[in-house]
């Protein structure tokens, strides 16, 4: 979630990323799995952002804190291109977004991920 913050901030600051670095710095050790779920998230981010505005009541993803949208595109990156069992993904992204952001997130990223295993 912090890499794939760091990485929105610096885009939206018009910086040059160079998101192998972003990894390595907040990595101790290499990760196959973060690469993947990094690169997963940033390759599928529209289509990330479009699901979540289906499934976001009265608002979009762009209106959320960057931890808050960074959490839930993880979550939805995982529900539709892994295997992580649903109920692991909605338990991480509650603990990450009781951590990182304000409880009307919580509640919005607990809502629109509610909302697309029970289709």
């Amino acid at each position: 979630m912090i890499i794939l913050y760091q990485y929105d901030i610096m885009k939206n600051n018009k910086l040059e990323v160079e998101i192998d670095e972003v990894i390595k710095d907040n990595l101790e050790i290499e990760n196959e799995y973060v690469k993947d779920i990094v690169y997963g998230v940033i390759t599928h981010e529209s289509e990330l952002n479009e699901l979540a505005n289906k499934y976001i009541k009265d608002w979009t993803i762009d209106r959320l804190d960057k931890t808050g949208a960074a959490i839930l595109r993880i979550a939805l990156f995982e529900l539709k291109y892994t295997d992580t069992p649903e109920v692991v993904v909605i338990n991480e992204a509650i603990e990450l977004s009781k951590k990182y952001s304000d409880d009307a997130v919580r509640k919005i990223i607990n809502a629109v991920l509610d909302r697309i295993i029970k289709e």
